[in-house]
């Protein structure tokens, strides 16, 4: 059946471990409801296991698979069937009926396939401030939604039974891009967040859907580890309102033990939507002994700095135990102000603190004034004082994404 609970703010978003607080899932008859409203039909629960019983069973079950098939938009043909995917810098080579590493991408007859287009496999109504993006639509929601898969395998994901598995091991439903659309604008979403997993490795159906949501006037973003290659970032990307990129160490060491992948494509991807004219936000998830250096906090601040501008939200974010890391204690609120200060020192106008609730951090201040312009409590923006995208009192822009 589609999952509609305990869907964490994962590897990717500011709940990084805190369980407390999953997203507003839609029951089932809202789900429904809104799916009837949009003229289209739902694949309840046929897809949590392979196939059994009776051939005419086994038949239906490839039939209502096949809804979800797509060619891949990034890939390029080979020699004997091969083909090589161009969706993200791991540029896998895949023979005939072979999958990437991510799971979701197969390879029939040489010719490249998504199996994860429309297979939603989680979606909630969630604040905006939980992406987290704080200065993109403050107070508002989202419609988000994922489909399993992942291109990486961060050791401290808080949404790996979603996003290590394929897609046939985890139940799903069909929601094309047009009932996604639907589903916005019924639950007063003015965005669909694409989030949860991973949705480099679900591009196309992100591609469609925000073209859907476009058309409709929705909003899309994404919340994104940003292991992409520069052609299907700024394919799929570039339709999107704002990002919000995890930059999960600054070091390659962290990225090839902790994560099983680069950093240095993701500092690219930050460049490029720097260029493309992008909202962005960064997040980085502070992991006791493993990137909590004072060295690694100013290397980088000094790089945000220097390649993407003093206003570009940093946030850094708590820790909790969870999969693979759970030797290692939550991050203390102190490492999480040290790193905030270096910051600060380093010149960045809005650093925050993240997975604190209360902490002063999490509210947004005048870089020239220092008035508090948003206050934030938990993930409620309880105050919002920026007029014409600027500090009421000194009349300093503050930039981001303020109206709808």
């Amino acid at each position: 059946m589609f999952r509609q609970s305990q869907v964490l703010e994962g590897e990717s978003e500011e709940m990084h471990g805190a369980r407390s607080q999953p997203g507003c899932g839609l029951d089932r008859r809202s789900f429904l409801k809104c799916a009837v409203a949009s003229g289209a039909a739902l694949g309840m629960g046929e897809l949590a296991q392979p196939a059994v019983g009776s051939p005419s069973e086994v038949g239906q079950q490839k039939q209502d698979d096949a809804r979800f098939i797509v060619e891949a938009r990034f890939y390029e043909k080979q020699k004997n069937l091969r083909i090589k995917c161009k969706l993200c810098p791991r540029e896998c080579v895949v023979g005939d009926r072979e999958r990437g590493y991510c799971g979701v991408r197969e390879n029939r007859g040489g010719t490249y396939y998504t199996l994860v287009h429309s297979r939603v496999c989680a979606a909630h109504v969630d604040p905006i401030e939980k992406k987290p993006l704080f200065h993109y639509l403050p107070g508002t929601v989202a419609f988000s939604l994922a489909t399993a898969g992942c291109n990486v395998n961060c050791k401290f994901c808080q949404n790996w039974d979603i996003s290590q598995t394929r897609p046939e091991q985890i139940p799903a439903s069909y929601v094309p891009p047009q009932m996604v659309a639907t589903l916005a604008k019924q639950n007063g979403c003015p965005t669909i967040a694409y989030t949860y997993s991973e949705p480099v490795i679900f591009s196309e159906y992100v591609m469609d859907a925000a073209d859907a949501g476009h058309e409709a006037g929705i909003r899309s973003i994404v919340v994104s580890n940003g292991y992409i290659q520069e052609e299907a970032l700024k394919a799929a990307y570039g339709k999107m309102d704002a990002v919000k990129i995890d930059l999960k160490s600054f070091s390659e060491s962290y990225y090839r033990n902790v994560v099983s992948g680069q950093l240095k494509p993701v500092l690219e991807s930050l460049v490029t939507l720097k260029k493309l004219g992008k909202w962005t936000e960064i997040v980085y998830l502070v992991v006791p002994t493993l990137n909590d250096s004072d060295a690694e906090f100013r290397g980088l601040a000094q790089w945000v700095k220097t390649n993407l501008g003093v206003d570009v939200p940093l946030h850094f974010t708590q820790f909790h135990p969870e999969y693979l890391l759970k030797n290692l204690p939550i991050t203390p609120v102190s490492t999480l102000e040290r790193a905030k200060a270096i910051a600060d020192a380093e010149g960045l106008h809005y650093v925050y603190i993240g997975n604190v609730p209360g902490h002063p951090s999490q509210n947004t201040y005048c870089p020239k004034c220092r008035h508090m312009l948003v206050e934030r409590v938990g993930f409620t923006a309880s105050k919002v004082l920026i007029r014409k995208n600027g500090c009421p009192f000194c009349h300093q822009p503050i930039p981001g994404i303020w109206n709808a």
